[in-house]
């Protein structure tokens, strides 16, 4: 019947359980055989090592072994209770293989129940549960490569057993009745693992196995360096001026600059708009520099030619007109679009007018009191106004596409804020 039930699997260990009855431990299962009765058949019972947690419970005649499975349930092992011991180990050996707890081939040295405490001594390594139970999945597992001390704190009730794992010192206590024992078994498997005779070998081997992985890894860094330059540049709003002009520049020859009308300066942001969608509030931060700029630099250029005006009101009249001429045709030559044409004549005719009114002043005695044979004349408070009067026309005009410029900005904004959303 037990072979029957065995299907050809090898028996790795076998447990003799009182009369006729054993325990059968396979890879896979554990078999209980139990023998004809008074009361009972021959019956042969298995139980999976699929297990997700070990609970023993001990009587004075009786123990019962439960393996549980989770939603499958669970099953329990009924065995006397002086057989325990050598039961339990194959069998939690078995389920510890299954769980990939232990290496197929791994053997397992002993196992130590403490209270809630279960210490399990492998070919290998050390596992360590703490609970009610005597396994399930919370526990820890200490491979013996990782180890590079052992050392027994002694105490009057019980022993320290202190692991230096991976730099870190893991701790667990063993009753100075079984202290013995579990310092003899764990050095053992410990020692034959490194292949050395004391602790002492052991740690200086771990020493010099810690200075080869420095090494190597030092080595790997050093010879797997990669370098990615200084980076990207970062992105500028704002780029500096180019030194150099190109050909179909808006501004003159001689440095005069005109600034852009308003459907200049609607297309073109329209269009940055349009072709630079992700890019949106860097364009409009631009447009507005470049669209202020040029207004600032009109004001400037406005007062240079009131103070060029003030200049030549020494000349007569005639010669006034005569230059107030050649700058109009010079002007008018270096103009590079249509639609600054109306700003250039703005800026001509006040010229004329700047000239003229001076020429009138040089009649009034008055006014030319202070700079006799000066060369100089100074401005009669007409030609003040005047200028006031373009200054402030100029302003309105700067502010004006100062405030289109915004509301395009938002127009923009919004466009972005729309595109993001998805719609």
């Amino acid at each position: 019947m037990v072979q029957a039930a065995l299907a050809g699997e090898d028996v790795v260990a076998r447990v003799d359980l009182g009369g006729e009855d054993e325990l059968y431990v396979t890879p896979t299962r554990t078999l209980l055989y139990r023998a004809e009765g008074l009361l009972s058949d021959e019956s042969v019972e298995e139980y999976s090592h699929d297990a997700e947690r070990i609970t023993v419970s001990e009587g004075r005649r009786k123990a019962k072994v439960t393996l549980d499975y989770g939603l499958d349930g669970q099953e329990t092992i009924s065995l006397p209770a002086k057989r325990l011991e050598r039961a339990l180990q194959p069998i939690v050996e078995g389920v510890f293989k299954a769980n990939d707890v232990l290496e197929d081939d791994e053997p397992m040295e002993r196992l130590f129940r403490f209270s809630e405490l279960t210490i399990v001594i492998a070919g290998e390594r050390v596992v360590r549960h703490i609970g009610a139970n005597l396994w399930d999945e919370d526990f820890e597992s200490y491979h013996y490569s990782d180890v590079s001390d052992l050392d027994f704190e002694d105490g009057s009730v019980a022993t320290s057993v202190v692991l230096t794992v991976n730099g870190r010192q893991e701790r667990f206590k063993a009753p100075n009745d079984d202290a013995r024992a579990v310092r003899a078994a764990l050095e053992t498997t410990l020692l034959s693992y490194w292949g050395v005779d004391s602790l002492e070998e052991l740690r200086a081997a771990a020493e010099s196995d810690e200075e080869e992985a420095e090494s190597d890894v030092a080595d790997g860094d050093q010879s797997g360096e990669v370098s990615f330059g200084d980076g990207p540049d970062p992105l500028i709003a704002d780029p500096a001026e180019p030194e150099e002009l190109p050909e179909n520049a808006t501004r003159s020859g001689d440095g005069a600059e005109t600034p852009p009308t308003d459907a200049v300066a609607s297309g073109d942001s329209g269009d940055r708009s349009t072709a630079q969608a992700g890019a949106a509030d860097a364009s409009a931060d631009a447009v507005t520099q470049q669209v202020e700029r040029p207004a600032q630099e009109t004001t400037t250029d406005t007062a240079e030619s009131s103070a060029t005006t003030s200049d030549s009101s020494a000349q007569s009249a005639a010669e006034t007109t005569e230059a107030t001429d050649t700058a109009w045709a010079n002007a008018t030559r270096d103009r590079t679009q249509p639609e600054t044409a109306d700003a250039d004549s703005t800026q001509a005719g006040s010229h004329t007018q700047s000239a003229a009114s001076d020429a009138g002043s040089n009649e009034t005695p008055s006014s030319t009191a202070g700079f006799e044979g000066s060369g100089f004349q100074s401005a009669t408070p007409t030609a003040e106004e005047q200028l006031r009067e373009e200054l402030a026309e100029l302003r309105e005009t700067v502010e004006q596409q100062n405030e289109e410029l915004r509301a395009q900005r938002e127009l923009v904004e919004q466009l972005i804020e729309e595109l993001r959303r998805g719609r």
